[in-house]
């Protein structure tokens, strides 16, 4: 597989499981709390050491002054089913062959630190003969609020063509917060999802009353504005686990208060109670990419 493909694998994988861009945490051998620099999405970087901290400017919109309908709750009728597990195949159509297995699953409701929380989680790994060339084999573990699905902590345990690495980040959108030992501590605006919780959170949103939401998401390294439109209804979508009829999402992602054009993607939620991802369109630069369902137990 060529360079161009495997990015398109990358981004396909991180995004559905659990980050926008491919990032690798160095280890904290001393095991004491770190600050990560997060960056915001309308400022430039702060170059600082490894305990440098970013607090979001107060010209950033927050979760409890932007447009209400804009970061409304995941709807009542619509309820996160412990245990449930996705399994997806992602491919460029063009190959003819599928380049990664991923799989999510809403594992547990469970406390961390005395705060209920969904536990979300994601693997990914690529298939053979891609495997050959670019090993891959992650896991992603959020850790959401119940109510707002806003992340409380985030962890990302990498392998990636023989390289490992490990990051867990509390998400502190409070100064005066601190994480525990062990952990690094991330600022971040309020209202501020993981990608996971994310990908919950549009499930949960009612596409028949709402037309847009908006969220602040961390990836483990960058603070994004992602932007959220119902794009249609009642679209007819056939993927291995079946035929649906799903509302089409489409995405946009904010850095620096510009749009990326590095891809355009579109999210298929099946339009039953249970509101399935499907399907995951990227168009990049380079090809078409899909993620499609394979089972959903």
């Amino acid at each position: 597989m060529g360079k161009k493909n495997g990015l398109v694998l990358l981004v396909l994988v991180l995004l559905l499981a659990g980050g926008f861009y491919y990032w690798k945490h160095s280890h904290n051998a001393s095991g004491e709390p770190r600050v990560a620099t997060v960056r915001t999405p309308s400022e430039p970087r702060v170059h600082g050491g490894a305990n440098s901290v970013l607090t979001a400017p107060s010209t950033l919109p927050s979760a409890n002054n932007r447009n209400e309908a804009a970061v409304a709750p995941p709807e009542a009728s619509f309820h996160p089913r412990s245990g449930e597990t996705l399994e997806f195949a992602a491919n460029v159509p063009k190959l003819n062959s599928t380049l990664a297995k991923l799989k999510i699953a809403i594992a547990e409701r469970r406390s961390l630190d005395s705060k209920s929380s969904w536990h979300l989680q994601a693997f990914a790994h690529t298939e053979n003969p891609y495997r050959m060339v670019f090993e891959l084999d992650d896991q992603f573990d959020s850790y959401s609020d119940p109510a707002t699905l806003t992340s409380l902590q985030y962890e990302m345990h990498l392998s990636e063509r023989g390289q490992k690495s490990d990051s867990v980040q509390r998400l502190l959108p409070s100064g005066r917060d601190t994480a525990p030992p062990g952990v690094t501590a991330a600022r971040v605006l309020p209202g501020t999802r993981d990608p996971l919780g994310l990908l919950l959170f549009l499930r949960g949103t009612d596409w028949n009353k709402t037309s847009e939401v908006r969220s602040p998401v961390y990836d483990g390294r960058k603070l994004y504005d992602v932007r959220a439109t119902l794009a249609g209804r009642g679209q007819q979508v056939t993927v291995p686990a079946g035929k649906f009829t799903a509302s089409k999402i489409e995405i946009h992602v904010f850095e620096n208060g510009a749009e990326s054009k590095d891809a355009h993607f579109l999210l298929y939620l099946s339009d039953d109670i249970s509101r399935t991802p499907v399907l995951l369109e990227a168009v990049l630069p380079v090809a078409t990419a899909r993620v499609e369902l394979l089972k959903a137990e």
